[in-house]
C-alpha cells in the first residue's frame, strides 16, 4: 500500500461520517484518480487544490460523506459534477448504484468520462447537458432515486434544478460548506413548491489532523410531483428565484 493510500484510509476512518467507507481496493483507485487529476490539472485547471493532502480531505473524503445516504441499487444523478466529485467517488465506493454525472462545461465532462474509463467504472456515465433542460425531458424528469449537488449554488436555486429530476420518495442531497439558517429559510418556499420536504440537516466536521473543514448535507425528500412549469430556464431562475 502506498503512503497516499494509507493516509486516505486513515483520514476517512478518523471522521465519523466517513468511517469504514474506504478500504484498500477503493484507496488504490483513488490513488490513481489523484495522480491523474493532479497531472491533468496542470493544463486543464480542474481544481484549485493542487496537493495530495488537499485532495484527500477536501475532495475524496468530503465527497464520500454522502455515500451512506444512498440506498442500495439507487439511480444517482450528480448535477454540476465538475472535476468528478462526488460522481467518481460514488462510482468507486458504490458499485451497486448507477451514477450520471452532469455538467455544462465540456472539458470537465470529457475529463470525468476519461477518468471513469481509467478507473474501470462501468457504473458511471457522464452528460454534457444543462439540468434545467434535463428536468423537462420526458425520459429524465422524475427518474432518479437520488440527486446530488456539491457546492453548486444557493439552495433555493439548485432545488429548482434538482428536485424535478427526482422520483417521488427519492431524495436530494445538497452538499454544502456551511449552510446558515438564513439559506434554508430562503429556500423554504422553493422546496415546498417543487414537491420537497426537508428531512435532515446534518452538520459535521472533517479533519486530517492538520486542517478541519465544516460541512453540511441537507437531505430533502421528494414527497409529491413537481409542477410541470418547473424547472424554468436558467435566466428565469436567476432573475426570479422561487
Amino acid at each position: 500500500m502506498t503512503s497516499f493510500q494509507s493516509k486516505l484510509i486513515s483520514v476517512a476512518n478518523q471522521n465519523e461520517p466517513t468511517k469504514n467507507l474506504i478500504d484498500e481496493k477503493s484507496a488504490f483507485l483513488f490513488d490513481k484518480l489523484c495522480s491523474h487529476m493532479l497531472e491533468v490539472n496542470k493544463s486543464l485547471n480542474l481544481t484549485a487544490i493542487r496537493d495530495e493532502d488537499g485532495v484527500i480531505l477536501k475532495h475524496i473524503v468530503d465527497s464520500s460523506a454522502c455515500v451512506p445516504y444512498i440506498p442500495f441499487g439507487a439511480s444517482v444523478c450528480d448535477i454540476g459534477c465538475g472535476g468528478g466529485f462526488p460522481t467518481l467517488v460514488i462510482g468507486v465506493l458504490r458499485q451497486d448504484v448507477s451514477v450520471l454525472g452532469v455538467d455544462s462545461v465540456t472539458k470537465k465532462v470529457n475529463y470525468v468520462s476519461q477518468t471513469s474509463s481509467l478507473l474501470g467504472l462501468e457504473n458511471v456515465i457522464v452528460s454534457n447537458a444543462r439540468a434545467e433542460e434535463m428536468g423537462q425531458s420526458k425520459e429524465l424528469r422524475e427518474s432518479f432515486d437520488i440527486v446530488t449537488a456539491r457546492a453548486v449554488g444557493r439552495l433555493n436555486l439548485i432545488c429548482e434544478l434538482c428536485l424535478p429530476l427526482i422520483k417521488t420518495g427519492g431524495r436530494f442531497l445538497a452538499m454544502k460548506s456551511i449552510t446558515t439558517g438564513e439559506e434554508l429559510e430562503e429556500a423554504k418556499n422553493a422546496i415546498e413548491i417543487l414537491g420537497g420536504e426537508v428531512e435532515n440537516v446534518k452538520e459535521y466536521s472533517l479533519t486530517d489532523g492538520k486542517e478541519t473543514v465544516e460541512r453540511t448535507i441537507i437531505v430533502i425528500k421528494k414527497v409529491k410531483n413537481t409542477p410541470k412549469l418547473y424547472p424554468r430556464n436558467n435566466s428565469q431562475i436567476a432573475k426570479k428565484p422561487l
